[in-house]
């Protein structure tokens, strides 16, 4: 049977709980952390150097689908090319040159099969000489 989320997400919480605590078990109690998720419940008692390593977690995690803040407008909406989903311009240097250079693209002509190898044109075939047992 698979795992719901919550139950990932408890025992992550749970996990990082634990580690944390286990390098200064005596350290004194900064409160409780009670979590419901799906009908799920999980109290951690939280000394001060889990609390302090929670915050800093939250505080560093950075979402790889945050790309940063749109220059023209200000939303944060830039889709893998730098251009804002707003506003539609594109922010930064090096949005401004993907801009360009894909504006001044053109599609490189296909390149003609070499005469005599027939079906079997590809980068790696070779040419069957007389009396080549392969």
């Amino acid at each position: 049977m698979a795992r719901r989320a919550s139950e990932d997400v408890l025992a992550a919480v749970h996990a990082f709980v634990t580690r944390i605590d286990a390098l200064d078990p005596h350290a004194p109690s900064f409160g409780e952390l009670t979590l419901t998720l799906g009908g799920e419940q999980v109290s951690l008692t939280l000394r001060a150097p889990v609390a302090e390593a929670m915050v800093e977690a939250l505080r560093v995690y950075h979402d790889p689908r945050d790309r940063g803040r749109c220059d023209h407008c200000g939303s944060g909406w830039l889709d893998d090319n730098f251009q804002c989903r707003d506003c539609g311009a594109f922010n930064g240097v090096f949005g401004q040159l993907l801009a360009e250079r894909a504006a001044g693209y053109t599609e490189p002509e296909a390149a003609a099969p070499l005469p005599g190898l027939g079906l079997a044109a590809g980068r790696h075939a070779r040419r069957e000489e007389p009396g080549d047992p392969s």
